[in-house]
């Protein structure tokens, strides 16, 4: 199973998001430290992730992060280096998002 994947679902279990986008953005950071391939190879190490989620109501930008950080713990043990996060609360969206 893919990083992608596992993140996805320890996400999908620990916080029952409405919405959930995780992208890999390893490639963009091959020759960067924390990268554990060279030039055309892989390694699932830097993601984008996007949630929405009722959980993050109560939660300030810090406290949401630390949650995640958190859930991810093993993924990060086992290579993960970087996470660019974007977490809402569905208040927090309710105006931008149009039918």
């Amino acid at each position: 199973m893919s990083r992608q994947t596992r993140i996805t679902d320890t996400l999908s279990r620990a916080f029952v998001p409405l919405s959930l986008v995780v992208e890999d953005d390893s490639a963009r950071h091959i020759g960067h430290a924390g990268h554990p391939g060279g030039a055309g190879q892989g390694g699932e190490s830097h993601f984008n992730v996007t949630m929405v989620a009722d959980c993050f109501a109560s939660m300030n930008r810090v406290a949401r992060a630390r949650a995640v950080n958190e859930a991810l713990a093993d993924e990060f043990a086992g290579g993960l280096h970087a996470l660019s996060l974007t977490l809402r609360a569905p208040a927090e969206i309710a105006g931008t998002i149009q039918s």
